[in-house]
């Protein structure tokens, strides 16, 4: 089968022939139908992570936003079937450790990362396998796109999963979203069909655009302004939920500034090689005013339901944050676009 592989980073991705996956005894082989592409690919394919031990593996397949239908099924899954349509998340939790059962699937000790680790290939490939198919196989609703799917992605369930179950967003709310890329336009979205006002922060105007067509109630520019002042200034005391969609240390620091008393900061984005991990905050401010800084990885597989049911309701669309469709050998050349963030809007991988 054909796939993307990673032979350096930093190079371009190789478009060649792989071997077919192999099937577990707990797992499904799916025959990709799309694939989204994240700026967490771009992270891997730079080689970022070293200073977390966690740097991808080379000569090594990426891609880990897929949907498709199940073309094998392994002897111990009773769950799916060959024919469904699924989701694949890219935290693949175990289903049996005490996290899983916890319904923390997210953050399984044994889990698997999608397209990130030697034990779990990736989607930039016709076909991937998916281990622990009971617990983390999602059958989709009847008549959603493959391409909605994939555009759904990580970045929709890691932007639900901060906002409804990690900061606990209410209606009214002051959301501010800072970075609009894949991950802050799907939390754009979700923080408005959450029933709150969002504000918008990128220094992109056609990002902002895309932005407001989301559900942003007002944006800003951050590179012209104050971006605190400007957000305590639209809120008249500071957002109630910040969110950092892009992991530099600026973007970090605003969200957290920007922030009302006992407001909410969620950490999303991954920092690059320039923070390697680590941003400095101003923590006698954050604890004179019971700031919370809150990470957030993806969404456990047992509440995907969750976001499917918003998704087959209407009450999201991912569909309208697809700047461009592509097919396999037009991938390395969209990860790389990324670096200079040329990319538009969401962009999918289809078969």
């Amino acid at each position: 089968m054909q796939a993307a592989v990673l032979r350096e980073y930093g190079d371009p991705l190789d478009v060649t022939d792989v071997p077919e996956p192999d099937l577990e005894p707990h797992g499904v082989v799916v025959d990709v139908e799309a694939c989204g592409i994240c700026r967490s690919d771009w992270h891997a394919w730079m080689g970022h992570g070293e200073w977390a031990d966690d740097q991808v593996p080379l000569d090594f397949v990426l891609g880990h936003e897929p949907a498709g239908t199940l073309v094998e099924v392994g002897e111990r899954v009773t769950a799916v079937e060959a024919g469904d349509r699924v989701a694949v998340p890219f935290n693949l939790g175990c289903g049996a450790c005490h996290e899983c059962a916890n319904g923390h699937g997210n953050t399984c000790l044994d889990g698997r990362a999608l397209g990130f680790e030697r034990a779990a290939p990736g989607a930039f490939a016709e076909r991937v396998h998916l281990p622990h198919a009971d617990y983390n196989a999602m059958r989709l609703p009847e008549g959603i796109a493959p391409r909605d799917v994939a555009a759904l992605g990580c970045r929709f369930m890691t932007a639900y999963h901060a906002l409804e179950h990690r900061a606990n967003v209410g209606a009214g709310d002051w959301v501010a979203v800072h970075g609009c890329g894949g991950v802050g336009l799907s939390a754009v979205q979700v923080a408005d069909a959450l029933g709150a006002r969002v504000i918008a922060v990128d220094v992109d105007d056609d990002a902002l655009s895309r932005a407001a067509a989301a559900g942003a109630d007002e944006t800003v520019r951050g590179d012209a302004v104050d971006v605190p002042e400007t957000v305590e200034s639209i809120t008249g005391r500071g957002a109630h939920v910040s969110l950092d969609a892009l992991g530099r240390a600026e973007t970090c620091r605003n969200s957290v500034a920007c922030l009302r008393e006992r407001g909410t900061h969620v950490q999303v984005g991954l920092t690059t090689d320039a923070e390697q991990g680590e941003v400095s905050l101003p923590t006698d401010a954050m604890t004179r005013w019971e700031v919370d800084f809150l990470g957030s990885r993806g969404m456990p597989p047992t509440r995907y339901d969750e976001l499917l049911g918003l998704l087959e309701a209407g009450d999201l669309d991912p569909s309208v944050l697809v700047g461009r469709e592509v097919g396999l050998e037009e991938v390395p050349g969209r990860l790389a676009a990324m670096t200079d963030y040329e990319t538009e809007g969401v962009e999918v991988l289809t078969f």
